[in-house]
């Protein structure tokens, strides 16, 4: 089953950045119908909150520059723990070399980034969308899909000892809060500067999130080894 609008995929080209060759944005013939829409304004203007709980309007977080965005499922699922700690590995100067920004949104209370940050290792930006508002203007699906995503190069807990975490992690917590809706699904998407939207991929089920190398690639980021694992805080 597709998701509710065609996500579009992109053609590397290259480009030259600090005299190496590297793979350029450019939306290829085959994209779906999405192809050169923009972002809605409704949907730029709704706000994300940071970890103050300030608002921010969501188009002005790649208004200026390019951005890979990556919408969570909640903070206290171990496979998007896992994901973002992955996604905390990709130093800085990569993403400065070329450009670009990463953004990670969540759909708990901004009170729960801290702490999420802290878990994960994670550093880049981050924000949350507690009403959920923007995941469902961008059709992020709600449910599980019963779909083969094949085997994730991020995930290393297995189904029992990553979900006896998870649940572990709420009941131990202030409050028995599992920060976010447990079945709403995230996505990956390419945008900016201004309402561009390059690349949108909607997760189908909790285990299709794309390979984070897959999406550098797409922007003229070089190829991070995910291989070692950084030292996290448990809180």
């Amino acid at each position: 089953m597709q998701s509710a609008m065609a996500a579009p995929a992109l053609a590397p080209v290259t480009r030259q950045v600090s005299g190496s060759t590297v793979p350029a944005l450019v939306p290829s013939s085959a994209l779906g119908s999405e192809r050169g829409q923009p972002l809605a304004t409704a949907v730029a203007e709704l706000p994300v909150l940071d970890a103050s709980g300030r608002p921010v309007p969501f188009g002005e977080l790649f208004r200026e520059r390019r951005a890979v965005v990556v919408f969570v499922r909640h903070f206290l699922c171990y496979i998007c723990k896992e994901y973002v700690e992955d996604l905390a590995k990709i130093p800085k100067s990569f993403l400065q070399e070329a450009n670009v920004t990463l953004i990670v949104i969540g759909q708990s209370s901004y009170r729960h980034i801290e702490p999420f940050c802290k878990l994960t290792g994670y550093s880049h930006e981050i924000y949350v969308d507690p009403e959920r508002e923007i995941y469902k203007r961008l059709g992020m699906k709600r449910g599980e899909e019963i779909a083969s995503s094949g085997q994730s190069p991020h995930i290393k807990s297995n189904i029992l000892s990553g979900s006896i975490w998870s649940l572990w992690r709420a009941v131990t917590g202030p409050l028995f809060d599992f920060q976010g809706d447990p079945i709403q699904q995230g996505g990956t998407l390419i945008l900016g500067p201004g309402d561009n939207i390059h690349f949108i991929h909607r997760d189908r089920n909790r285990l299709d999130h794309k390979p984070i190398n897959s999406v550098l690639q797409l922007v003229g980021v070089q190829h991070v080894d995910f291989t070692s694992r950084p030292s996290v805080i448990h809180v």
